[in-house]
Parts: C-alpha cells; structure tokens; sequence
C-alpha cells in the first residue's frame, strides 16, 4: 500500500469558514481550549493548533468567496470523550445525541457557532483496513 504522494506530503491546516471571526475565535480558543497561534483580524483570519494540524478560522465573504458551513464532522482527538462533552457541555456547548460507540472508536457530534460541524473522537480499539 502507498503511504505517499508523488506531491502531496501532509495536510497542513483545515479551513473552517465564520460569519464572525470574533466569535469564533472565543469558541476555538475558550470553549474549545486550544492553542491559537495566528490572530490577525485585519485578514479576517485566525489559527489554532490541534497538535497535528492547524485550524484556520477565517471569513470567505471578506475574501471574494461564499460562506459554506462544512457539514463533514472534523474529528478532534480526545482522551475521554465523554469527559470532554461534560466540559463542553458545562460551556455552553450542545450535542447532537448521544456519545456513538463503533466498536472501535467514541465519538461525540458537535456544532461551532456557524454550524461547521465538529466531533470528540477517541479510537480505543485497533484500526483494521483492507488489503
């Protein structure tokens, strides 16, 4: 199996599209908890880090383009999920169900304040992939 692109060598950060980058950035970074790294206002752009790889919090209309909230979970690592929705939960935050168990991994659906879809994800058992 090919573990490489003849180009692409990573994903280096995951654009997440707002209405209000202020909100936004008081979501990311006090809801969520994470680390920001770029705020630059002007730019109508911000950036936090996940740990492997960034999320660019940024306004497209102020950038010539269409606002699309993105409908596809971006799967945020956790420890505990279940922990982490209480947390989440006590700031504000509500879930869509209930945590889901695959049989290999615990996830828990979410929303920021623009509807960009989001999950707690914890894999607790091995991945298995075809061959």
């Amino acid at each position: 199996m090919r573990t490489t692109s003849e180009f692409v060598g990573g994903v280096d950060f995951v654009g997440i599209p707002t209405h209000d980058l202020t909100t936004a950035v008081a979501f990311y970074g006090d809801t969520l908890g994470l680390p920001r790294s770029v705020y630059l206002k002007d730019r109508n752009f911000a950036e936090f880090e996940t740990g492997n790889v960034t999320l660019s919090i940024f306004d497209p209309e102020k950038m010539g383009m269409t606002h699309n909230s993105n409908p596809n979970a971006i799967a945020l690592h956790v420890d505990d999920v279940a922990a982490a929705r209480r947390t989440l939960e006590e700031r504000g935050v509500s879930f869509h169900g209930d945590v889901l168990d695959t049989g290999v991994c615990h996830m828990a659906f979410f929303a920021d304040p623009d509807g960009n879809q989001l999950m707690l994800h914890h894999r607790y058992a091995p991945r298995v992939t075809e061959t």
